[in-house]
């Protein structure tokens, strides 16, 4: 019997599309359940109990016959959904690069590309907290050094490891792409307009709803 998958998810999250792209990409059956992160959703007895202690979303539901298994943490879920797939270079130097890519997203992009975006556009910035207002420039300076990185190495391939399509891609496009809603200003970045239209033309390419 085939797994059956489902994806744990905020639809409004870009960790949780990286994980819905890759299945797309892959052409994966994936079904979803969806929580509404800012009414608590994940942070009840029932969530933190079976699902996910750490209380967070995306976490990929992996089911096979009677086993069933929960795997949070939006970069594994892909690196699980794309094992042995093209999306994963098989050279030992190729996927190490990938890699370093994908915790380049971690460290550097997502906490700043997309803090900002959930706090300007989910929060508002009216409702900010006091030490959430003393932050955000901080995190935009970073974040806008996270993206001058990614310019800098798209000016030299078409994609973030060269000539093809990795996870170091889609982990990337998911915040990248919608860093305008958090003031990010995505034309002072040449390289990345292209990277992004590059990315929506893949097969199976599907959009963050």
């Amino acid at each position: 019997m085939a797994e059956q998958l489902t994806l744990h998810e905020d639809p409004r999250s870009g960790n949780c599309y990286k994980i819905k792209l890759t299945a797309a990409l892959l052409d994966l059956p994936l079904a979803t359940r969806q929580y509404d992160i800012m009414a608590g959703d994940t942070r009840t007895p029932e969530f933190l109990g079976k699902i996910n202690s750490n209380g967070r979303i995306p976490v990929l539901e992996i089911r096979d016959g009677k086993n069933v298994r929960f795997l949070p943490e939006s970069n594994a879920a892909c690196w699980y959904l794309a094992s042995d797939s093209d999306l994963i270079p098989q050279e030992r130097y190729a996927q190490a690069d990938m890699l370093r890519w994908m915790f380049f997203e971690q460290y550097n992009h997502e906490p700043n590309v997309a803090t900002l975006r959930f706090w300007l556009t989910f929060v508002g910035e009216a409702n900010l907290s006091d030490q959430q207002r003393a932050q955000v420039m901080a995190k935009r300076i970073a974040g806008c050094d996270a993206l001058s990185v990614m310019n800098t190495e798209l000016a030299k391939s078409d994609f973030l490891c060269g000539d093809k399509v990795t996870l170091a891609d889609i982990a990337l496009f998911a915040y990248t792409h919608v860093a305008g809603e958090g003031g990010f200003k995505l034309a002072d970045y040449p390289e990345l307009g292209p990277w992004i239209d590059r990315i929506c033309s893949l097969p199976r390419f599907v959009p963050m709803t």
